[in-house]
């Protein structure tokens, strides 16, 4: 991932020598599995401890220019800082008893970062929640005017969602607190599952069941589709805001600070580029199918959640352009409460629906108002009690029960984390 979407805390688990440190804690835990069977001294051990330390990536990379190896090359860079005691280290592994268990403290440690950013937009977007509990909204259904809501609602939407994920994350993450110690082919042939125990223990994570040479896949997808899933949900909450940022919807604003350019030609700009990024970033997520790109995918939804977090919490959000939105349709998502108050007068649902069909499609083709197109239809508006199918306030009646539901989840969280 390049440096402009790297945040340093991230990129530094993710670095070379992120890398390489987390190898050497893999071959320090296992000296000390190996001094619990009594097969290395424990005062080689200790040397080793001693003068042990992560080799620069520099050196690696001029020693693997000759072996062709990465973890060889690595060892053999620790190796020769380490006089005769440098004989037991690597002792009784493959490299990917290393490679695949630093990953796993790599992505703990990730994975702690992710957990934290989430844990951020999610008090974010509900406290925005809040605060836009009762601001009207048209609810937009296939880009269309649907019915009321409130930009509350669609921000309490949010919040569940993105606590679906941090549960799906949780989960996803504890399946990769796995190491493995188990030799070229998971056998312990030249290993023993006691070693394997203590080093994994030091280092905070389980030993595999069964390997082969590798760590079995299935937990890396799960981990990566997760993931993924994250990214998904913070593309499509910044897509919505794009939307709702076109110059003819206008109900939100990104932040835009003093000195800031819109366009490089064009003064008057003020465009989504945050909202447009994370939309992209997104893909990237989705793109890490293979091991291989782990980094990126840690490195991009981390930026991602640090951005979407700036962007909810300056989010301007105006309730004015809100109203005058819903306005402009004349009234013509009340034409669901109409419907069915004329059913409950009696007519059959076909002939109830094809008299406000009538009066709808006039009024938005004439630009009438809704109302009194139905009001001057004398037949059909002495059959309903037009003040009540035409009260707005029916719409955001029941918000209460889902902001109820949402500051339950809250309080059910601050427990659980406190």
């Amino acid at each position: 991932m390049i440096a402009r979407y790297s945040r340093p805390a991230m990129a530094r688990i993710w670095s070379d020598e992120g890398k390489l440190a987390r190898w050497l804690d893999v071959e320090l835990a296992a000296l000390e599995g190996w001094a619990e069977v009594g097969v290395v001294p424990t005062e080689a051990v200790a040397e080793i401890a001693a003068k042990a330390e992560p080799p620069a990536p520099e050196r690696v990379a001029e020693i693997e220019a000759l072996t062709h190896h990465d973890v060889a090359a690595f060892v053999d860079a620790v190796a020769e800082e380490l006089g005769d005691a440098g004989r037991w280290f690597h002792y009784g592994l493959t490299s990917s008893d290393v490679v695949d268990t630093a990953l796993a403290l790599q992505i703990r440690d990730a994975g702690a970062l992710i957990l934290a950013g989430l844990e951020r937009v999610f008090a974010s977007v509900v406290a925005r929640a809040e605060e836009h509990r009762e601001t009207l909204q048209i609810g937009r259904t296939h880009g269309i005017h649907a019915e009321p809501t409130t930009f509350g609602l669609k921000l309490a939407g949010w919040a569940f969602e993105l606590d679906r994920n941090r549960t799906r994350l949780e989960r996803a993450l504890a399946g990769m607190r796995v190491g493995k110690l188990s030799g070229a082919v998971g056998t312990y042939s030249a290993t023993d599952p006691e070693v394997e125990r203590v080093a994994c223990e030091r280092l905070g994570l389980e030993p595999a069941p069964a390997s082969t040479q590798i760590l079995q896949r299935d937990r890396h997808a799960e981990l990566l589709s997760t993931l993924a899933l994250v990214a998904a949900s913070l593309e499509k909450f910044a897509l919505e805001i794009r939307h709702l940022a076109r110059t003819e919807v206008a109900e939100v604003q990104e932040p835009f600070g003093q000195g800031q350019k819109g366009s490089s030609a064009m003064p008057h700009k003020r465009n989504p580029v945050v909202a447009e990024r994370i939309c992209g970033l997104a893909r990237v997520v989705r793109a890490a199918a293979t091991v291989v790109v782990v980094p990126d995918a840690f490195l991009a939804l981390d930026y991602m959640l640090d951005r979407f977090g700036w962007l909810v919490e300056g989010l301007v959000v105006r309730p004015e352009r809100m109203r005058r939105n819903l306005e402009s349709s004349h009234g013509l998502f009340f034409s669901q409460r109409l419907l069915l108050a004329l059913v409950e007068s009696g007519l059959t649902r076909d002939e109830a629906y094809r008299l406000v069909q009538r009066h709808a499609l006039r009024a938005w083709d004439e630009e009438q108002d809704f109302r009194e197109l139905v009001l001057a239809d004398r037949e059909l508006a002495g059959r309903v009690d037009l003040d009540a199918v035409f009260d707005l306030s029916a719409y955001t009646r029941h918000v209460d029960t889902v902001f109820e539901r949402l500051r339950s989840l809250v309080r059910k969280e601050e427990t659980v984390h406190a």
